[in-house]
């Protein structure tokens, strides 16, 4: 009797079964997580869930799907959302602070007025996001994408972002105090009006960016390409510029610099 096919048969039959169990262990921890029986639920599906207000602090939801969730006013201090995705979810209002949100994807998702403070972003993509008066103090952005991100009157004084992606980003009456900017891509970034006073710019890319009227006092941009930036009216006061690249940038007091 050729045994091979009765022993493929048992592995198909019990391959389905485990798969099959996992899929009610998942559902069962899903539903658990809703009722508030587990503080849970990492990888569970809970995409366009109205989870508005509602109190989940210091929850594991890493790797988990909230695409299009209503977290809007929800308590998420010290949640874990590591490498789980939000885009476009609705986090308005949120209090996300000392959360992990390393390499989570909120592309598109709503921040306004949420607090961020002390949480981290590594690698996180937050394109597009709507982060108007967000609150990322002393946050680690470090690697993250912020494309497009409307950040205006966001407070990130002391913020990490070494390495971050702002390209396109409105940083319009943004506070950056002290916030480290290292080798960040800032290519027509807008920053009219903000107040990054001792702020690291070390070797960013600062290409077509918009700083007029930005405060800048005792701002590092030793290294930083500054071809085609706007700094009208900007305070550059005791700011450092070893080996910053000017090319066709405009200057405080108006006038244009090549070198």
């Amino acid at each position: 009797m050729n045994v091979y096919p009765v022993l493929a048969l048992l592995f198909a039959g019990l391959a389905i079964a485990l798969t099959l169990a996992s899929a009610r262990g998942q559902g069962d921890r899903r539903e658990d997580f809703l009722a508030g029986r587990t503080r849970e639920c990492r990888r569970c599906d809970l995409v366009g869930l109205n989870l508005k207000r509602r109190d989940l602090a210091g929850v594991d939801l890493a790797g988990a799907d909230l695409g299009r969730a209503n977290l809007h006013d929800a308590k998420l201090a010290g949640v874990i959302l590591a490498g789980a995705n939000l885009t476009a979810a609705n986090l308005n209002k949120a209090n996300l602070t000392r959360a992990d949100l390393s390499g989570a994807t909120l592309r598109a998702a709503m921040l306004y007025g949420a607090n961020l403070d002390g949480a981290r972003l590594v690698d996180a993509d937050l394109d597009e996001a709507l982060m108007g008066v967000a609150r990322l103090t002393r946050a680690d952005l470090g690697g993250a994408h912020l494309r497009d991100a409307d950040l205006r009157k966001a407070r990130l004084a002391d913020a990490v972002l070494i390495g971050a992606d702002l390209s396109g980003a409105a940083l319009d009456l943004a506070f950056l105090r002290g916030a480290r900017l290292d080798r960040a891509t800032l290519r027509a970034v807008r920053l009219m009006g903000a107040e990054a006073a001792e702020t690291s710019f070390v070797g960013a890319d600062l290409t077509e960016a918009d700083v007029q009227g930005a405060i800048l006092r005792a701002a590092d941009l030793s290294r930083a390409v500054l071809a085609g930036a706007n700094f009208h009216r900007a305070n550059l006061h005791e700011a450092r510029l070893d080996d910053a690249v000017f090319r066709d940038t405009i200057m405080p007091d108006g006038s244009v610099r090549d070198r």
